[in-house]
């Protein structure tokens, strides 16, 4: 692909899509132009052509389609995309806590000859994880910190009064299945750290709000046979949306811009 333009399908165009449209075009390392958006609502000033079903946009023959529009996302459009032959990467990780979702998508990318690509996103050390999975692993942990502000319209608002809490408050402890259905938009994270690692069900997790934080914090730590690790990242929120990193956009872009260079990192 490093020959010529990488031509890029996005499936949503709110805060996460905007971020990566931008972040594409600021990118020096990445020949890429927007072949089409999916967009179920108007969108104002697009970049490119705006289609309202998935089969007008694979109808502009993307080379890779990128979804960032959440679960319903990769629910309604994954499997039609992969069947076609056309690599996608997901944002909404969390989707995939649905098992029968993920044996769905697996067996349509091997029926299409095509590869569902999941981005690491605000979380670093998931190359590590994935390669200790290899020497054996016996624990993985996950934390996610935010300002409370970020759980609003969550179902912690349920159980906590996010408005007057003062103090770090834990709004979530269990498994990285239950934080992804729970959390559709804050556990993204948790659910990209159980498939590097242990796996939905064996990944521990925690969520908390804290008001004494302005950003976005992502604690893993994991043990086995390759030793013991602590990642610890400090990223600012999406000025567009708060419950996701700044760091996410970039991450996809880097992503792209591997798909079209002759030497990866």
């Amino acid at each position: 692909m490093s020959g010529k333009a990488l031509r890029i399908g996005m499936i949503g165009y709110g805060g996460i899509g905007r971020s990566v449209v931008d972040a594409l075009e600021h990118s020096v390392d990445l020949n890429a132009t927007i072949s089409a958006i999916l967009a179920r609502s108007p969108v104002c000033n697009a970049p490119s052509p705006v289609v309202s079903g998935i089969a007008e946009l694979l109808a502009t023959r993307p080379d890779i389609i990128v979804e960032c529009a959440g679960h319903d996302a990769v629910i309604a459009y994954g499997e039609t995309v992969l069947l076609a032959g056309i690599p996608m990467m997901i944002v909404s990780i969390g989707a995939l806590a649905d098992p029968d979702l993920l044996v769905r998508l697996r067996e349509a990318a091997r029926n299409g000859n095509a590869r569902l690509i999941l981005a690491a996103g605000a979380m670093a050390g998931i190359e590590a994880l994935a390669a200790a999975k290899i020497g054996g692993l016996d624990r993985v942990c996950y934390t996610g910190r935010k300002p409370p502000r970020a759980w609003q319209g969550t179902q912690a608002g349920a159980a906590v009064d996010l408005e007057n809490i003062d103090e770090p408050t834990t709004i979530y402890e269990g498994n990285a299945r239950e934080a992804a259905l729970l959390y559709p938009k804050n556990s993204n994270v948790a659910a990209t750290v159980a498939l590097a690692g242990l796996g939905f069900d064996k990944t521990e997790v925690r969520l908390v709000a804290d008001p004494g934080v302005t950003s976005n914090i992502h604690e893993l730590s994991f043990e086995g046979a390759d030793g013991s690790f602590q990642v610890s990242i400090n990223g600012k929120p999406s000025l567009v949306n708060p419950k996701t990193s700044a760091l996410t956009a970039h991450s996809i872009a880097r992503l792209l811009g591997g798909l079209a260079q002759p030497i990866v990192i």
